[in-house]
């Protein structure tokens, strides 16, 4: 598939999401945004692919939104009615904000792959991903009170979900950064690899891991977890028995049976 500056292929039923301006370290370009919303709908309707990986080529994972998208944002809003005005900026806020909530709306895992620079817009990204490894020399920053502005797009939203409001305060009222192992050790990633090479590998050896299980009951298993972080146990219970009274009685329940009796590994379909 060919998306705006992502490199996108797909084999053994993983799908990795690159992307693809090295140049100018993966800066985020409107079309460039609208693309990852593109390949995150290709990703969820491809039956063949059960996981997707986000990276990016180059040194940097991203450098955030690029400076030519924050520039022409008047010219995006201009209006000669200032109530206009601010409405098409609100419109905008929110469109960008969905190409990152379509990372939660796809069905199949989406784990983000970090490398280098993650800033700005691109740590609001790997917020929206189900899972992040990073490579040691990746570093994090909100980058946003650098340039005089509250960021909008998500950080500020999932971030203390995955490492406290505390130090979620700190980095967005400071802008410092965060290396890969002190990342880890705050849980903003699972995993902190050593290089870059090891990185890719330890993401491809979870990604076909991810991939050789019932992509139903991971789907599933997705839908919980992000249906629960937004309610009461109660109702995620609620939820969960109404899913499973729906999808647990399925060819991937009787295939692990079977291949559970027959000691092999098993088949699942698409």
């Amino acid at each position: 598939m060919e998306f705006a500056a992502l490199d996108v292929s797909l084999a053994d039923g993983i799908a990795t999401i690159a992307l693809d301006r090295p140049e100018q370290a993966n800066a985020l370009t409107l079309p460039m945004w609208h693309a990852i919303r593109q390949a995150m709908a290709w990703l969820d309707e491809t039956a063949d692919a059960r996981v997707g990986i986000i990276t990016g080529h180059g040194k940097a994972f991203s450098a955030g939104i690029d400076l030519s998208l924050l520039a022409g944002v008047d010219a995006l809003v201009a209006d000669e009615c200032t109530g206009r005005s601010r409405e098409k900026l609100r419109r905008l806020i929110l469109d960008l904000q969905d190409t990152l909530t379509a990372i939660e709306r796809c069905r199949k895992p989406v784990l983000a792959a970090i490398q280098g620079a993650c800033i700005g817009g691109a740590l609001d990204l790997i917020c929206a991903c189900d899972m992040r490894y990073c490579s040691d020399e990746a570093f994090f920053t909100i980058k946003e009170i650098d340039v005089g502005m509250t960021a909008d797009l998500g950080t500020l939203q999932r971030l203390p979900r995955l490492i406290g409001e505390g130090m979620t305060r700190e980095l967005a009222y400071t802008g410092r950064k965060v290396g890969g192992i002190e990342a880890q050790a705050i849980g903003l990633v699972n995993r902190c690899y050593p290089t870059g090479e090891a990185l890719r590998d330890g993401v491809g050896e979870i990604a076909r891991a991810v991939a050789a299980k019932s992509p139903l009951s991971i789907r599933g298993a997705k839908e919980m977890i992000t249906y629960t972080r937004d309610h009461s146990i109660a109702d995620g219970l609620n939820y969960v028995a109404t899913w499973n009274a729906a999808m647990l009685l399925s060819q991937d329940l009787t295939e692990a049976g079977r291949a559970a009796r027959e000691r092999r590994a098993p088949t699942f379909r698409d």
